[in-house]
């Protein structure tokens, strides 16, 4: 089956389960760029329990501006904020370590659009769990597509969608309990090498 999805920044698990129970990933690349959603933010698990890593992005409301057109801002020292971030979120997690000095690159690179970063991300990741990053791309916009499972609505922080995943030990679940889909990242460093085995064995809501 073909899954069509949004490429977002250190992507949900949902998103992940998507793309793992998918024989072909599309991902959108022809849509207009929307406010409060995965397309700039990642959601990890911090001390005081979920923590947003808002990527700040040049973006103007009064014209409609091409996702892979906007521009990630370069006044915000925000690349050393989200590291630190997720040192101080997971540094205890059981494979911190073995994958950060993977990811590090990331921020430390020039970031130029918000949506070719976002593929680096992903491109990362699949690193990270030895998978073959493998995909396709719209070659226009489609609000209703066909032959293919819309799973854009993934990307809306806004509304949502549950996901009913199992739980799996967290840094800080002893103070806030198992937190539900968070970003990949999460699962990767508390899991490390079974993040590709949990991820199939899930149930994905859409």
């Amino acid at each position: 089956m073909k899954v069509l999805l949004h490429p977002t920044y250190f992507p949900s698990i949902a998103h992940f389960v998507a793309m793992m129970k998918a024989e072909t990933i599309v991902f959108e690349v022809h849509d207009n760029y929307q406010k409060q959603t995965y397309r700039n933010r990642a959601t990890i698990f911090g001390a005081n329990g979920r923590l947003d890593l808002n990527v700040p992005v040049h973006y103007s409301q009064k014209n409609r501006q091409l996702y892979k057109e906007v521009c990630v801002s370069t006044i915000d020292n925000w690349q050393d904020l989200h590291l630190k971030s997720l040192e101080s979120a997971y540094r205890a997690s059981p494979f911190f370590e073995f994958y950060i000095d993977d990811l590090k690159p990331l921020f430390e690179m020039n970031v130029q659009h918000i949506m070719d970063f976002n593929f680096k991300c992903l491109e990362a990741i699949f690193d990270c769990l030895q998978l073959p990053f493998k995909y396709q791309v719209t070659t226009h916009f489609e609000k209703e597509p066909k032959n293919i499972i819309d799973a854009r609505p993934l990307a809306n922080s806004r509304k949502e969608i549950v996901q009913n995943f199992q739980s799996y030990a967290q840094v800080f679940d002893d103070k806030h309990g198992f937190l539900n889909n968070l970003s990949i990242l999460d699962l990767l460093f508390n899991e490390g090498p079974n993040s590709t085995i949990y991820l199939e064995s899930q149930k994905l809501t859409l």
